[in-house]
């Protein structure tokens, strides 16, 4: 009984030894639509903007109930309660262009700044972030849209991704 107790035991250390070692290729998994991604991408976005951007970049078209071969292009939404995305797809799920707008967002220092310097008595209240993407131009427009402030003076101004006032 010792020696069986042995001999298991000195099979069950040994026995990883005898393992085979196998090696697989390495398998890189990156959005279909990596275009738009890199075309949106802004370190000063809101979390939640940045998700909703990489729902619709990796969004599978084929495997969706909307999807059906007799159409050339689809037209989806997406939600978030800061904005919305309308984005229109090809039939092999290729991201063709979008729509998108965000309300009240966080607003990048760089565009604060321009504001409040240009503007120091006004106090920013609302402000609207417009995006346009078409796959073959990347992004066309980015539009800041800010309602100010100043007692019982209102005014809008529009800035663009550049810090251009238009």
């Amino acid at each position: 009984m010792k020696n069986l107790i042995l001999y298991l035991t000195f099979i069950g250390l040994t026995s990883p030894l005898f393992a085979q070692i196998t090696h697989l290729p390495e398998i890189e998994i990156t959005a279909v639509n990596y275009k738009y991604l890199n075309a949106v991408d802004s370190e000063d976005l809101a979390l939640d903007i940045k998700l909703l951007q990489e729902k619709v970049a990796v969004y599978d078209l084929k495997n969706s109930d909307l999807y059906s071969d007799e159409y050339d292009t689809y037209k989806v939404d997406f939600f978030i309660p800061d904005g919305t995305i309308l984005a229109a797809y090809d039939k092999d799920g290729k991201l063709l262009r979008t729509i998108e707008k965000y309300n009240n967002i966080k607003l990048p220092k760089n565009i604060v700044n321009l504001v409040s310097t240009r503007f120091p008595q006004w106090a920013i209240v609302k402000d609207v972030y417009k995006v346009n993407y078409h796959h073959k131009k990347g992004v066309t427009k980015e539009e800041y849209r800010i309602k100010l402030e100043n007692g019982d003076k209102n005014m809008t101004v529009k800035i663009d991704a550049n810090g251009d006032f238009m």
